[in-house]
């Protein structure tokens, strides 16, 4: 019987550390914020504290014990996802977007556009207006796309006006562009009508938009049109005077061309309304057609062409002018006008070098001069349109796993 009582002290002894040991681990567990969630047992927990059903627990016990405590540990918060490369984090803005596709989808394509014209003229005498119906032509394929959207052919009747204008005013751009490369050189046509349009944006811009451009924008802008002064000045001065009355009139059309050409960006930027992209585009088919049918009797004299050279330039110039048109509307929705504008100067380098290469025109040291000027103007205009996200993201980590 002493031995039973001795047995039974002995328990109540264990039971007593086993409470005590268990009530310290719990307060400390309660001072503790992370270990709070299983350190405290059903019978213990709030109801908004007690285990999911998910939660592995004890089988066949109603509350935890001090070796359920010491043996199981629940899945602690997921760790921070990992910190991406620094390279990584770098993307490329909505402006920077729209550069890219004015250089890379409408100066490079454009480029093409002029020395093919001169070839196809020097080959079976087309006159311009002949092959701008050609590309006009071309635009009307947009109308199965429109249809296939269930959309207006003309647009909204609240836009329609402005969208019929826009057609007009670039009909009358690219038939004066096209008009002036059949008289003077290619390049320099190219150049006046890239410097009248970049002179032209950033005035309306500034006039009717109140746009605000950054130091290196104009940086850009000012040494582009330096390039395309470089270019043309010498040319202009040393022109032959049997010719100066042609070539005369010739700059004036590709000036009044580059006119046009930014008054028609900005009446597009100022378009809203779905599908206006295929829209415009299907207008200045109608419009051209239009104008180019009675205008190519009038005032030229069409040709027919039966020789593979000129049909080859002739299709070319189509597809070409139609890609160069298409993404220079897409960029001025992302871009300033007057940095299109001035991305699009690509054209000018793109057409001497085929001027050189293709036609075997004379490239003199002021044209080479004129295009690296260009070239450095428009890697300032590009390079200052990347954005950076890191520190955004940076802000959203801490904000997401400092709590």
């Amino acid at each position: 019987m002493y031995d039973d009582i001795t047995i039974s002290c002995r328990t109540v002894k264990q039971t007593r550390l086993l409470l005590c040991f268990y009530g310290s681990l719990r307060l400390w567990c309660n001072s503790s914020e992370c270990l709070q969630s299983f350190c405290t047992g059903p019978p213990l927990c709030t109801p908004e504290e007690r285990p999911m059903a998910s939660e592995p627990r004890p089988a066949n016990k109603g509350a935890w014990t001090v070796a359920d405590l010491l043996h199981f540990s629940p899945p602690c918060s997921p760790p921070p996802p990992p910190r991406r490369p620094a390279w990584t984090r770098y993307r490329l803005s909505e402006s920077m977007k729209g550069l890219l596709v004015a250089l890379l989808g409408g100066g490079v394509p454009a480029g093409f556009v002029a020395p093919f014209s001169r070839m196809a003229n020097e080959a079976s005498g087309i006159p311009s207006l002949e092959i701008l119906l050609f590309r006009c032509v071309l635009h009307l394929l947009f109308i199965c796309h429109i249809r296939w959207k269930k959309a207006p052919f003309f647009g909204p009747p609240e836009a329609r006006q402005r969208a019929l204008l826009h057609a007009s005013v670039n009909v009358i751009s690219i038939g004066c562009a096209y008009s002036s490369f059949m008289v003077v050189p290619s390049g320099n046509a190219a150049t006046v009508r890239k410097g009248s349009s970049t002179i032209s944006s950033v005035l309306l811009a500034l006039c009717i938009e109140n746009s605000h451009l950054t130091g290196y924008d104009w940086f850009g802008l000012v040494g582009s049109i330096l390039g395309l002064l470089i270019m043309v000045v010498p040319d202009v001065l040393n022109l032959d005077k049997s010719t100066r009355l042609d070539d005369t009139f010739g700059y004036l059309l590709a000036c009044l061309g580059g006119i046009a050409l930014a008054f028609g960006l900005v009446i597009f930027r100022a378009l809203d309304f779905p599908a206006k992209l295929v829209t415009v585009a299907f207008l200045f088919g109608v419009v051209g057609s239009l104008v180019c049918s009675p205008m190519m009797f009038l005032l030229q004299e069409p040709v027919m062409p039966l020789d593979p050279l000129t049909w080859t330039c002739v299709v070319t110039i189509s597809f070409l002018a139609l890609l160069s048109f298409l993404c220079a509307s897409y960029a001025v929705t992302k871009a300033h006008p007057a940095l299109v504008c001035a991305v699009l100067h690509s054209e000018v380098v793109v057409t001497l070098a085929v001027q050189y290469y293709v036609l075997r025109e004379a490239v003199t040291p002021f044209d080479i001069m004129g295009a690296g000027v260009i070239l450095g103007s428009i890697v300032i205009i590009t390079a200052q349109n990347i954005s950076c996200d890191a520190a955004e993201e940076d802000d959203t980590a801490v904000g997401r796993f400092g709590r």
